[in-house]
């Protein structure tokens, strides 16, 4: 068993490695593992430690590495690399995984948001068709001279030394025509509610 643990392996350790991999590769073998396990568990665990994270994640690291390399080991390549690198490749991609799932859990998809709409609800939209409707029957029913200086004024928005200027009338006419045209319309709004 290889018992260095606070220096990367001498070659002597790395052909060991390599031997206990592709045990656990070709055979399946369990106390080789428990050899992998036993020397890269605290390096890994030291190596999460330093990048950041806490100690329960790392460990939690520990075990998604070493169970990856447990399934993985037969794609290991002696030629791409040490063992010592392959393990350490596979514990930061799931540093790296682990991360990236964490902050997009702060994030709602957007599918999946549900917000208020500020769109009236079925029944405003209702109450207010109905309410205009109201007013129309009633519009409909004050004189003509009335309603045109109503509409100009409530629905236009125009102001009234504008609305006299248009209808070519004076101020005074198109105030009191509205007070009595407003009078009406309030009279007739009243005998629906």
């Amino acid at each position: 068993m290889v018992e260095n643990v606070g220096s990367s392996p001498s070659s002597g350790e790395r052909e060991h490695l390599e031997h206990l991999l592709k045990q656990v590769a070709a055979k399946r073998d369990r106390e080789c593992f428990a050899a992998l396990f036993d020397y890269f568990a605290p390096r890994i665990k030291s190596f999460m430690m330093r990048k950041g994270v806490s100690a329960e994640l790392a460990e939690d690291l520990v075990q998604e590495t070493m169970v990856a390399v447990w399934t993985k080991a037969a794609l290991y390549s002696a030629e791409k690399g040490t063992v010592s690198t392959w393990i350490f490749t596979i514990a930061r991609n799931r540093r790296i995984d682990r991360a990236r799932r964490e902050s997009s859990a702060h994030f709602t998809d957007i599918d999946d948001f549900d917000a208020a709409s500020d769109d009236p609800a079925s029944d405003e939209r209702l109450n207010r068709a109905q309410e205009d409707g109201y007013v129309a029957r009633a519009l409909a029913q004050i004189p003509a001279e009335q309603r045109e200086i109503l509409i100009l004024s409530y629905v236009e928005d125009v102001p009234q030394s504008e609305i006299a200027a248009r209808l070519k009338m004076p101020l005074g006419t198109v105030k009191s025509r509205m007070r009595l045209a407003y009078k009406r319309l309030k009279k007739l709004l009243e005998k629906v509610n």
